[in-house]
């Protein structure tokens, strides 16, 4: 038999993109995802630790709910992870990938300890709060430009650009840290006598601000994204440079406006961080969460209502991580394994709303 006339036959299975699934069926794959989870968990919990699954649940639970601190204590990091997570938004939406979301937020918080410590005795609250303002936003979006700069110049690769700013920023953070502290065995709180830059006790917590900032923030990038005529210039770049070109669309222009914004909300974000939270700046400031947003951002589609979700989501299952880690003497690693089986098939849970298995001789329409 000839090569040409060889029958050629159809596979078992294969994979058909989507057009488009209704809402319900989204949240039915994402619970039926996170239930699968909590089954695997529970397998891991009993074979390998001998611990109850049911108690750990219990006691993941309490990490985040037992006492109103803890819940203040939630909020607190979710309004910082969300914070990152909506700076990223517009970059991703744009299909530029922003992995640099760690190094603007620490360069925005170094903009903001060193406003503190230089002007903190010299100017009234307000305007030191301004200045700080000001000088995160700034140091935040020039992050954010330059790598923009360059892809609109000449085309470099913004994903790895964006991740060696990164370890730029650890290491003018750490440098700056070191002149900063002098003789000092460390740095410590900034401005401890004075608490000159430190955010006002509102609600009896410092980082109420933080919050508010952060909620203000989410309905205003939703409705940038979604109603701006910006928003729907992301939008179309992000579908294709070359139909927004031909549409009249300036990319160039798109994309370092974009990228300035994105470098200077996460640059707020370092800011919120050093004044309303830790009165202090280190390497560890970010704390990862650059990192951590991206995955809010790409679960969540770009809407910002759904990244708070997603944000707490994933404090709820760090700090959950942390109490079984200490109420149970298990070691970090294990507790991790714990909410990482249920972080692993939210992700997974992306596949099947995106795509679908057709059977051969399957004739529905494979977008549905």
């Amino acid at each position: 038999m000839t090569k040409a006339t060889q029958t050629v036959h159809e596979p078992l299975l294969r994979i058909a993109k989507r057009d488009g699934i209704p809402f319900g069926k989204k949240v039915l794959v994402r619970a039926v995802a996170i239930l699968l989870a909590l089954v695997v968990d529970a397998l891991f919990i009993f074979f390998v630790t001998g611990l109850n699954p049911l108690a750990v649940y219990g006691v993941m639970y309490q990490g985040t709910f037992a006492t109103p601190v803890r819940i203040s204590w939630a909020l607190r990091d979710l309004a910082t992870l969300l914070c990152v997570g909506i700076a990223l938004a517009p970059a991703f939406k744009m299909r530029f990938w922003n992995i640099g979301g760690e190094g603007q937020v620490l360069i925005g918080g170094l903009a903001t300890a060193l406003t503190m410590v230089y002007l903190g005795s010299s100017l009234p609250a307000p305007l030191l709060f301004v200045a700080m303002f000001v000088a995160s936003a700034a140091a935040g979006a020039l992050w954010g430009f330059i790598p923009a700069w360059f892809k609109s110049r000449w085309n470099t690769n913004e994903t790895l650009f964006t991740l060696m700013m990164n370890y730029v920023a650890t290491s003018i953070v750490a440098c700056m840290t070191n002149i900063m502290r002098g003789q000092a065995s460390s740095l410590g709180t900034l401005n401890k006598a004075t608490k000159a830059g430190w955010f006002p006790v509102l609600f009896g917590q410092r980082y109420t601000i933080n919050i508010i900032v952060v909620l203000v923030l989410t309905f205003a990038m939703y409705a940038y994204l979604k109603y701006s005529k910006h928003g729907y210039e992301i939008a179309v770049v992000g579908e294709s440079e070359n139909t927004a070109r031909y549409a009249g669309i300036n990319v160039r222009r798109v994309m370092i406006r974009t990228m300035i914004i994105s470098g200077a909300i996460c640059g707020l974000c370092g800011f919120l961080i050093v004044a309303g939270k830790d009165q202090t700046i280190s390497t560890t400031s970010a704390g990862g969460r650059g990192f951590t947003a991206i995955i809010v951002a790409w679960l969540a589609k770009f809407n910002t209502f759904y990244m708070a979700l997603i944000s707490f989501l994933l404090v709820f299952l760090e700090r959950g991580a942390s109490e079984i880690a200490s109420a149970y003497s298990l070691n970090e690693y294990a507790a991790d394994i714990i909410t990482g089986v249920i972080l692993f098939f939210i992700l997974g849970s992306e596949f099947f709303i995106n795509y679908r298995v057709v059977l051969r001789g399957e004739t529905h329409k494979e977008g549905k």
